[in-house]
């Protein structure tokens, strides 16, 4: 079906209302010397006519037009002419819309902002057409042959047996891989999408800083400072939630260096255990002549915590979380989008004992936003961050799972290839020269809930400290990644993910210079009591008494001197 040379141009119906875009999209088939016939229509009525016709090859339709729309249109063209390929080519048509289309027979669609990718969706329609046509011939081959085999004897019928079968097994083959094209067409669709947002919003964000800095200088009054702050903290937090964005969308900035995975996922057995808690017993498998792997090393650490703390929250009381390290080299061409190509890699594992994922949800898990947990308890953008990271790092990601057996994620991360390249380890950070002799104290103020957030930062500000802000444990962590001078952490106990006391954990395993203040709306304090440090002179309650908040965040950064210094290298994962 499609042109070959001297062969007759392609027969296109075209339903569009609009001259310049006629013009446009004949354009840019001409542009990439795809002959054709367009036959144009703009009304209900011809449209009917002409696929009942049944004379063409290929239909290209707008979405929305003057009384009629792009459904209707696929409506009428699946009664008339269900074999010819239809194709979208509007300006209008949102993800949503999109994959609603398709659901009801559309082959494709395009943008009308992306016409040059029409003549690669024409000819790969066509041919998709064409296989399916092969295959229905195939298949009515097939039963006429089933219908004459008593009539043959034994032999002949165990010939066409074994030739039904390698037939079938083409035809999976085929499903299987159109199947998983489409993922990945999808994926890419929602990658694209997903990367325009993230870029838009952070010019957007970038406006709002700016003039947030402008207003300070000319600004004289501390209540309108204090808003100002409040202001740009919000601003950092969009920054970080466009950051996952860009993970996904394969935007963000790596420093990719050689690693030793080994290492790395030894050192963080503190941070994972206070992280699963005394009730999930954590075993690691470390390959002893692992390959280094080229990787940004700040990145790997939270992807290995973020996917601990999935698989936390997969399993009961009693669970075992695995994490393991091996050198792989893989032959077979990728399954899945997300799988890697064939190569030498560094991998590591993290699997649990819990629940499992269906394969209904295993379609989904790396689109963006896509969560089975309840509201307030995840955003859908950690497995996201993991594909768009081990993609754009050079490997891939595999999820085997088992409906109440337990899943494993393997992240495979490419292999240095020099024989001996020597780990970059982090520049140290010295504190006292980011600060002067008359800066306010840090406070880094971690609550999930932004009203109590604004409280409390709010009432510390007015007591002269200066504040940092994090939404949850991993952005606590992420923040302190790119700056840990702070003097004092106030954390909330109660929050989804990583709550106070593994945060405390986390930050008193890595920088046990900062402080630590607990927030908390429960009476029961059994959970901090066993935490070290957790007494009542570190625990505030909500809601705030009087000065008690001022009164405890004082006394315990009096009771040591002003921050002086924190060596990056020594309290790295």
């Amino acid at each position: 079906m499609a042109p070959e040379d001297g062969a007759a141009p392609l027969r296109i119906l075209l339903l569009e209302d609009s001259d310049l875009d006629a013009e446009l999209l004949a354009a840019s088939l001409e542009d990439a010397r795809v002959p054709c016939a367009i036959d144009r229509v703009m009304t209900r009525d011809g449209f009917a006519a002409e696929t009942a016709r049944g004379c063409h090859d290929i239909i290209l339709a707008d979405y929305v037009l003057p009384a009629f729309d792009g459904m209707s249109a696929l409506a009428a063209a699946r009664r008339n002419c269900p074999n010819v390929p239809f194709v979208f080519v509007s300006g209008t048509l949102g993800e949503d819309v999109a994959v609603e289309a398709l659901k009801h027979g559309a082959t494709d669609y395009v943008t009308k902002q992306r016409l040059d990718r029409l003549p690669r969706v024409v000819l790969r329609a066509l041919a998709e057409a064409r296989a399916h046509v092969l295959a229905r011939n195939a298949e009515q081959a097939l039963r006429d042959v089933n219908e004459s085999l008593e009539r043959r004897v034994a032999e002949r019928t165990r010939e066409l047996a074994e030739a039904n079968a390698a037939l079938q097994h083409q035809i999976a083959e085929r499903e299987r891989v159109e199947g998983a094209l489409r993922q990945a067409q999808r994926l890419e669709a929602v990658g694209q999408l997903t990367s325009g947002v993230a870029h838009d919003f952070n010019n957007l964000l970038t406006v709002i800083a700016g003039n947030i800095e402008f207003l300070e200088r000319a600004v004289p009054d501390e209540r309108s400072k204090r808003r100002l702050d409040m202001m740009r903290g919000a601003a950092e937090r969009g920054a970080r939630l466009t950051a996952q964005l860009l993970a996904f969308s394969r935007r963000q900035k790596l420093e990719p260096k050689p690693v030793q995975l080994n290492r790395t996922v030894a050192s963080m057995r503190d941070l994972l255990q206070s992280s699963m808690g005394g009730s999930i017993r954590i075993e690691m498998t470390l390959q002893p002549d692992l390959w280094p792997a080229l990787v940004d090393a700040t990145q790997i650490e939270l992807i290995i915590l973020n996917l601990a703390i999935n698989a936390r929250d997969a399993m009961a009381v009693g669970g075992c979380l695995t994490i393991e390290t091996a050198n792989v080299s893989l032959a077979a061409e990728p399954t899945r989008p997300e799988q890697p190509l064939p190569g030498d890699y560094a991998m590591v594992a993290v699997s649990d004992t819990g629940t499992g994922i269906p394969p209904e949800v295993l379609a989904r898990v790396f689109e963006p936003f896509f969560t089975t947990k309840e509201v307030g308890k995840g955003s859908g953008l950690g497995l996201a961050q993991v594909y768009g990271f081990a993609k754009q790092s050079g490997g891939g990601v595999r999820i085997d799972t088992e409906v109440g057996e337990g899943t494993s994620v393997r992240v495979y991360l490419p292999r240095v290839t020099a024989d001996a390249v020597p780990e970059t380890r982090p520049a140290e950070i010295d504190c006292a020269l980011r600060r002067g002799p008359g800066d306010r104290r840090v406070v880094l103020v971690v609550d999930d809930d932004g009203d109590v957030r604004d409280i409390t930062t709010t009432r510390l500000r007015e007591a002269g400290y200066a504040i940092r802000e994090a939404g949850s444990g991993l952005a606590a962590i992420q923040s302190l990644e790119v700056d840990p001078c702070i003097d004092l952490a106030v954390l909330d106990f109660a929050m989804p993910g990583m709550n106070g006391v593994e945060v405390a954990g986390a930050i008193r395993s890595r920088w046990p210079q900062i402080r630590i203040l607990f927030v908390t709306g429960y009476a029961d304090h059994t959970a901090l009591d066993k935490v070290d440090g957790g007494t009542e002179d570190r625990v505030v309650q909500k809601p705030f008494r009087g000065d008690d908040l001022e009164r405890k965040v004082a006394a315990l950064l009096e009771a040591r001197p002003p921050l002086k210094l924190v060596a990056g290298g020594a309290g790295r994962l």
